[in-house]
């Protein structure tokens, strides 16, 4: 039923909650600091997780392009539209305006581009001509 509904929606929405509904909270802000073996100290900040989930909705969204349905033209089709809003709200929305939401959006232009890619590859596979005798 969600099928077309794109998924990085999701970090978008997520992203303009955090910047607009909770403005004290910096995208700098530690969350965790982990012991490594090494004796290296690896700090988690709310940046680099935020990034990390929005990977994982990418992967989803790209094995959601590997299915052939009359669907999947909706969904590639809302998902340029997502990427074409977020690109608007990057050059025209202060808050929008910093390397979290850049790499967002780099995801996002990777979304469409290995949407669109993967569906013609597997077209190509279901389409097979045989020759005439």
């Amino acid at each position: 039923m969600l099928t077309p509904v794109p998924l990085l929606i999701v970090p978008l929405a997520i992203y303009n909650i955090i910047t607009f509904l909770m403005p004290g909270i910096a995208w700098s802000t530690v969350l965790t600091t982990i012991s490594m073996l090494s004796g290296a100290e690896w700090t988690i900040s709310m940046a680099e997780t935020f990034i990390v989930v929005s990977l994982f909705f990418l992967f989803f969204e790209i094995l959601k392009a590997t299915r052939i349905t009359h669907r999947s033209i909706v969904d590639h089709m809302l998902s340029m539209l997502v990427f074409v809003i977020a690109m608007a709200e990057f050059l025209l929305v202060r808050q929008a305006g910093n390397s979290v939401f850049a790499i967002l959006l780099c995801i996002m232009l990777l979304d469409v581009v290995a949407g669109f890619s993967v569906s013609v590859r597997v077209a190509q596979r279901d389409f097979s001509v045989e020759p005439r005798e």
